[in-house]
């Protein structure tokens, strides 16, 4: 199948006047581009502590090791490569895994089905993905449920069209209507259809693996494929210290065929992981680098990116906690550890455990989104639309927090010191003791002078009152039915589509409706 025909429906650009009062009426505005950060990157830790941990994380890996569990052909690569291998306890040798990962990309393309929507993972770039992996969904009827493949599908519509998200994402939320042997084959479909942002493979078994870069390969064709990275997906360390076959066989698929692996330690501080930082961060960067150089022996040089969850408990229930000190310090330090092993870092998002789009959601959620931000994360999972500690997807929760990511795009790109940007006219044209609101800078800068929601009532009580008295949840509620009316699919070749469609069907038939 040909590569899908490129240069079509590009909607990228800056914005402007037009975009502005898009925003303000409630509409799609134009879409923004990854962000590339223009301000200082804020880090916590000196050079001092970043080399004590990376001395620690050497010896856990000498001396205590890694499990790859179930594997045989993975114990076989890595004794091959001069590792200590005792059952399915993987011990490294000191400098191993940093002489590995000399091969790993710094940064790579991920290439979109429409190239105007590609992304450079890594360097100074952000990029904002939708929620991963919750099995409920908050609708916006307000009901809590399982989540079906019509809700899977509108949140990557949601995602498509919203402006400050740049990535489709993955298992936005886990379609349980399908049998668990067959949904991935829709979610990627639903990906490829009804957006052409980049999106994220299948990782739940190695054959859905391969099915996703089959799906691939029918988007972009064989050689683009083999030469260049189309998919990027989660594979999760099993903390502490281990990795199962299933992420092993996943990432094997993924990394063989030269598409991107995030390899993410799945860590709850005081379960999964020491109560310290320091503590946690030595697993981590363990972790990290054992998947990560595994990749460069399935194949030097494909892209990899060093991510982490990391969320701390509750001492006394055990529940996961959200937006409080210890995982911001973790988060902005293992960035820094990242930007060391010189490979992009995946971490943060808008996390909260509230179970409603409610102020604890809006504070929590601030408290993760601006120190990702701030610590040059290059891949964001979980941006948009988590709730209730990543159990549940929320429409209204995912509109509100596009909003805050737009306000993260604006921030990063710093402060303009252009001509227009010093302002010396205005100052000079308005002197002592008057305003500047009639002034011609202001006349002419005004429709893009400074962020405005299309979500936050700043009018008066007066005001608000005479439109309803609505709060945040209800206008986000409102924005989100709005976006699914106008929804217009983007332009697909209709060969490539029934290809696809033909393929799922055949796959549908050979798989068993299996639970697992």
């Amino acid at each position: 199948m040909a590569a899908v025909k490129r240069g079509k429906r590009g909607r990228r650009g800056a914005g402007g006047a037009s975009a502005r009062r898009a925003s303000r009426s409630g509409q799609l505005a134009t879409q923004l581009t990854q962000i590339k950060r223009n301000i200082p990157l804020y880090e916590v830790m000196s050079q001092e502590g970043l080399e004590l941990i990376e001395r620690n994380a050497d010896e856990l890996l000498a001396t205590t090791g890694i499990d790859f569990r179930d594997d045989a052909e993975a114990l076989s690569m890595w004794q091959q490569a001069g590792a200590d291998v005792k059952g399915e306890r993987v011990r490294f040798p000191k400098g191993m895994l940093r002489q590995l990962l000399k091969t790993a990309p710094s940064r790579f393309t991920q290439h979109a089905r429409n190239p105007s929507r590609s992304v450079e993972v890594g360097g100074n770039n952000t990029i904002f993905a939708p929620v991963y992996g919750p099995p409920f969904v908050r609708d916006l009827e307000g009901e809590r449920r399982y989540a079906t493949i019509e809700d899977f599908r509108n949140f990557v519509k949601l995602a498509y069209m919203a402006p400050s998200i740049h990535h489709s994402g993955g298992t936005v939320c886990e379609p349980v209507d399908v049998p668990v042997s067959k949904r991935h084959l829709d979610m990627i479909y639903s990906h490829i259809r009804y957006s052409d942002k980049p999106f994220m493979g299948s990782v739940t078994a190695p054959q859905r693996a391969e099915d996703s870069v089959a799906m691939a390969r029918m988007v972009f064709g064989d050689s683009f494929v083999e030469e260049n990275c189309v998919l990027i997906n989660l594979i999760n360390a099993n903390s502490p210290l281990v990795f199962d076959a299933t992420m092993i066989g996943a990432l094997k698929v993924y990394a063989r065929a030269g598409q991107a692996c995030i390899v993410s330690p799945f860590i709850l501080s005081g379960a999964m992981s020491p109560v310290t930082v320091a503590g946690t961060l030595t697993q981590i960067l363990a972790e990290a680098m054992a998947g990560m150089a595994f990749a460069q022996l399935c194949r030097p040089g494909a892209p990899v990116v060093f991510g982490t969850f990391a969320s701390s408990i509750s001492m006394q229930s055990g529940a996961p906690t959200f937006g409080t000190p210890e995982p911001m310090l973790v988060l902005s330090a293992a960035a820094q550890l990242a930007r060391r092993l010189g490979v992009p870092f995946r971490s943060g998002g808008s996390l909260c455990g509230s179970k409603l789009p409610d102020a604890q959601a809006a504070h929590e959620s601030s408290n993760t989104i601006l120190p990702t931000l701030l610590s040059g994360v290059n891949f964001v999972l979980h941006a948009a639309g988590w709730l209730e500690g990543g159990l549940v997807s929320s429409y209204e929760k995912f509109m509100l927090d596009c909003d805050q990511l737009g306000i993260m795009q604006q921030l990063a790109a710093g402060i303009d010191i252009s001509e227009n940007g010093q302002a010396m006219d205005a100052l000079s044209e308005v002197g002592p003791g008057n305003h500047f609101l009639g002034c011609a800078h202001t006349q002419a800068n005004f429709e893009t002078a400074f962020y405005r929601s299309p979500l936050a009532d700043n009018n008066s009580f007066e005001q608000w009152q005479s439109e309803g008295e609505l709060d945040a949840s209800t206008r986000a509620n409102k924005l989100c039915r709005k976006w699914l009316e106008e929804y217009q699919p983007p332009d697909i070749d209709s060969g490539m589509n029934d290809a696809l469609l033909e393929f799922i069907s055949r796959r549908k038939r050979e798989l068993p409706d299996s639970a697992e």
